[in-house]
């Protein structure tokens, strides 16, 4: 066995990223870190170790009793929890921070191929971070330039995490941006999403999206429209039917934007697997969410931003606004009824990169760190149906880790401080 110190483990394998068209190497590992976090309950394991052999996990437990290959390589994380590769099911990587381009100007002004580029560096800030596997729901008018990143990622032409895709999304017609709105009745400007009415219309997005490779389809239940352009549901309960049927039918799941009670209603009696938001969700609607089994990513860190940006919001300094104040609410009926809860963020809104600030949230809004955790492997991995193969650190699982400084089931902040990232069996990033 080699026992190497991290960065020279890592110099040769990173190296690999710097040619064009060349992915990192897989080989065999034995990962020694301070404690180990594997997401099967909320336990840490002091003096564990992990064996990596090609893209998968090969063994996990106490140092003394793990037999390691002849001629692993061994390396070394003093100080740090080995966590299963984190996840976000609530991303946007063809956007970026309100504050430094609002969502019209970037919908209508930067090109798909400059957001295209600018999506590949965001995609390697994610996978830097520690999350391994992001849920992308939605190119906001960049159209299916996602499944190209995606198959780039996986082509090992670009690092990236894992991606499952929504491409355009849905949305009622006259309902999404930019405008109608605030502009000029006879220009026809570009849309974040694909527009319909009725259900021969939706059928047929449906199955335009599915038929391109969308993992998901994302429908927007509710949104700004009408007289008052206050948030309102824009499908029937009979449309919303007749989207989730056909997307079943073709083998996509359906993830609904939805932050009034009624659009979460209507959204969930048609059998979504996922609402997006909730922030207006009552009680009555929560309990029936945890009664269908759907689950809810609450998109906490994007509602934070959003106060910051417009709101005059200031950390640790100003009050929080009635907007936050609402979507905690929202995330303690959702806990109180048994919901079950996976971090989704909406990064985008907010710097690629920093998913971990929808950690913090959850933690600040009533969870444990443990908890919080959970949510982004375990709890995460079976909202994707891939609980069988990723989400905790067991033999035969997919070598997706990563390794942190201190102990985040104590302070879920130390997610933040990644000292060393591995995607399938691959190490991507080491200490610097």
């Amino acid at each position: 066995m080699k026992r190497l110190g991290l960065a020279r483990a890592v110099l040769a394998i990173g190296l690999a990223w710097s040619t064009p068209g060349a992915q990192a190497q897989s080989g065999t590992y034995v990962l020694r870190p301070a404690r180990v976090f594997t997401a099967e309950d909320s336990t840490v394991h002091a003096g564990w170790v992990v064996v990596v052999a090609g893209e998968k996990i090969a063994a996990v437990g106490p140092a003394e009793k793990v037999q390691v290959p002849a001629g692993a390589v061994s390396i070394d994380l003093p100080g740090t929890t080995l966590l299963p590769g984190l996840m976000d099911l609530h991303s946007h990587l063809f956007l970026h921070p309100y504050d430094e381009a609002l969502w019209n100007d970037q919908v209508l002004k930067e090109p798909v191929e400059y957001r295209t580029i600018a999506a590949v560096r965001f995609a390697e800030a994610t996978l830097r971070s520690g999350f391994t596997t992001l849920r992308d729901l939605g190119t906001e008018g960049a159209g299916y330039a996602d499944l190209s990143l995606k198959k780039a990622i996986e082509d090992g032409l670009i690092p990236g995490p894992r991606l499952e895709v929504a491409t355009l999304a849905i949305v009622a017609t006259g309902c999404y941006g930019p405008g109608p709105r605030g502009f000029r009745h006879d220009h026809v400007l570009p849309k974040g999403a694909q527009e319909v009415s009725g259900t021969g219309e939706i059928l047929a997005a449906v199955r335009q999206q599915a038929g391109h490779g969308a993992d998901w389809i994302k429908v927007y239940a509710d949104y700004r429209c009408g007289p008052g352009s206050s948030q309102v549901p824009t499908f029937t309960q009979a449309e919303l039917n007749v989207l989730v049927e056909a997307a079943h039918s073709l083998g996509a799941k359906v993830a609904a934007h939805a932050q009034t009670a009624e659009g979460m209603r209507r959204a969930i009696l048609a059998g979504v697997e996922t609402i997006e938001h909730g922030y207006g969700g009552t009680a009555e609607v929560f309990q029936l969410m945890a009664e269908r089994k759907v689950a809810f990513l609450p998109t906490l860190a994007a509602d934070t931003a959003y106060a910051q940006y417009f709101d005059g919001y200031v950390p640790g300094k100003t009050p929080p606004t009635e907007g936050m104040k609402q979507a905690e609410q929202a995330f303690r009926l959702a806990k109180k009824a048994g919901v079950t809860i996976g971090c989704g963020s909406d990064v985008g809104v907010f710097a690629h990169g920093t998913s971990w600030k929808e950690l913090d949230n959850m933690v600040r809004y009533g969870m444990t760190p443990t908890e919080a955790l959970l949510s982004a492997t375990q709890v995460a991995a079976q909202i994707l149906g891939r609980q069988d193969r990723l989400g905790q650190i067991r033999a035969g699982y997919i070598a997706d880790l990563v390794a942190v400084a201190g102990d985040p089931t104590k302070d879920v902040t130390a997610v933040k401080e990644v000292r060393f990232v591995m995607k399938g069996g691959a190490v991507v990033r080491g200490v610097e």
